[in-house]
């Protein structure tokens, strides 16, 4: 019987060493992931932004983060890239990033150990950290405002630069990591069915034109006239690169007078009511482009 209870107390002993020891990483856990305790504050309902004209007299939009730095920039017609191309902004993301700004309101104060900022997606991005620096500027370049914003889950924050204070923000921005998401790149609109023909031309090596009549599928595309007694070993070999500019996603841009290597292709789509479109391809050393 002694036996009995002294096996049942180690078994018990042992279920209470366990269970302390969840409790302490639990509580570890909680001590790394503890979202700072929230105090009330007089800027609470405050805008963050705060300029005598609002945002009217804004020019340009400095963004700053730890891998790459970008800006857009207003003009008499609508916000391009600050680039040698000054390509156009997406409107619904420049709209988003005014309105955002323009209605972006204090809300309750999160921490000021600096510690945590790269916790709230607030850490300085001029030192590495994980947050946009946003600097608001006028036609001559003078700084109207600045300010440090992150998100965490789905909560947006912002902190001063110049202060170590962290502040839950009410309202919505839109991403602000990725320069070339802000990039309009719907420059060519192309419906698949409408494509009649192709030809495509190598720079070095003999070229090809595909061709299919009106209402045919995807994979219809024959060689033309020049190659009767020539058949295709497979039809999807044909579809993708007759059908390629239906596909057309840009990811970057550059000025074509920065290309530093000949075409290595030329590619013409031919629709069925007579547009003609030519695109000639570049294998540069930092990647694809056409023109």
């Amino acid at each position: 019987m002694n036996e009995l209870i002294r096996r049942q107390r180690l078994r018990a002993l042992a279920a209470m060493a366990g269970l302390a020891g969840i409790l302490v990483a639990a509580g570890l856990g909680l001590a790394v992931f503890e979202r700072p305790a929230a105090v009330a504050t007089e800027r609470m309902g405050q805008p963050v932004i705060a300029l005598e004209r609002g945002l009217k007299e804004v020019e340009r939009i400095d963004v700053a983060l730890a891998d790459e730095s970008y800006s857009l920039v207003r003009t008499e017609e609508d916000w391009r890239m600050d680039t040698s191309t000054g390509f156009p902004v997406r409107p619904d993301r420049a709209r988003a990033l005014l309105v955002g700004l323009r209605e972006l309101s204090w809300g309750q104060a999160r921490t000021q150990d600096p510690r945590k900022f790269d916790t709230l997606g607030l850490g300085d991005p001029r030192k590495g950290g994980s947050g946009a620096l946003v600097t608001l500027k006028n036609r001559s370049g003078e700084a109207l405002a600045r300010l440090i914003a992150g998100r965490r889950d789905e909560r947006l924050y912002a902190r001063r630069p110049d202060e170590s204070a962290a502040w839950r923000v009410e309202g919505e921005l839109p991403p602000l990591h990725g320069r070339d998401t802000w990039m309009d790149f719907a420059v060519l609109s192309m419906q698949p069915e409408t494509i009649g023909s192709v030809l495509i031309a190598p720079a070095a090596g003999e070229q090809l034109l595909l061709v299919r009549e009106p209402g045919e599928g995807p994979r219809a595309f024959e060689p033309g006239p020049a190659h009767p007694d020539e058949r295709l070993v497979s039809p999807l070999a044909a579809s993708t690169p007759a059908l390629a500019l239906s596909r057309f996603a840009p990811i970057d841009v550059k000025p074509a007078a920065e290309l530093q290597t000949e075409p290595v292709a030329r590619h013409v789509t031919i629709t069925h009511d007579g547009l003609e479109v030519e695109a000639k391809a570049y294998r540069e050393p930092n990647g694809r482009y056409v023109t």
